[in-house]
């Protein structure tokens, strides 16, 4: 098997990444950062990713970096685990939609409430639209799928959307929905979750 390294810094958006290894339950190795002191900045890391940001994933000479792309890409090297529907199943299509959904529309509408501008951008120019619809498609979304975006079946989409809801709430940047409050009960009950933030905590 090839060695799968993960660039992690705690907290941070790598913590995502942690959770979707610990669903996937293959060895992996953690090389920590340090961001306050520096460390995304030196030469050595940003020769890995000149954006000096982690998530950063080394696997089988693939160097990946993004938490949607190294979600996408760990689900699909991993099929055993389940967490994308294939290649061809028609569920793909709502799977792909959700994974960048995340980090293009929800994450973005959230930043915007975190550091609102004078003047929000036009509904046209915007990716995400509006902060109003942004929030209500997730909730649509978390709402008909039950338990997961999917149905039955937990994917990376879960891991990817459902970190960014559990983010924007806990920093009250998101509204507590009743089923957002649900969905982060349901992704805080899952073991691998559990033993992600256990692994971050230490």
């Amino acid at each position: 098997m090839s060695k799968l390294v993960l660039y992690h810094a705690n907290p941070s958006r790598s913590s995502t990444i942690r959770w979707m290894l610990e669903e996937i339950g293959v060895p992996y190795e953690v090389r920590r950062l340090n961001l306050r002191e520096g460390d995304g900045q030196k030469p050595a890391f940003l020769a890995i990713n000149p954006m000096g940001k982690v998530p950063v994933i080394e696997h089988g000479g693939a160097v990946i970096s993004e938490v949607a792309a190294i979600a996408t890409y760990l689900a699909d090297a991993f099929p055993e685990a389940k967490l994308a529907p294939p290649i061809g199943d028609p569920r793909r299509g709502p799977y792909l939609k959700w994974m960048f959904f995340g980090p293009s529309c929800l994450e973005l509408c959230i930043l915007e409430r975190a550091y609102p501008r004078k003047e929000m951008p036009p509904r046209s120019a915007a990716g995400f639209g509006t902060i109003d619809l942004t929030l209500d498609v997730t909730d649509a979304g978390i709402a008909a799928g039950k338990p997961w975006l999917l149905g039955e079946q937990f994917t990376a989409a879960d891991i990817v959307i459902g970190a960014t809801v559990r983010w924007g709430t806990m920093f009250k940047l998101m509204p507590e929905r009743p089923h957002f409050a649900d969905y982060i009960k349901r992704i805080e009950a899952r073991p691998a979750f559990q033993r992600a933030t256990a692994l971050d905590a230490a």
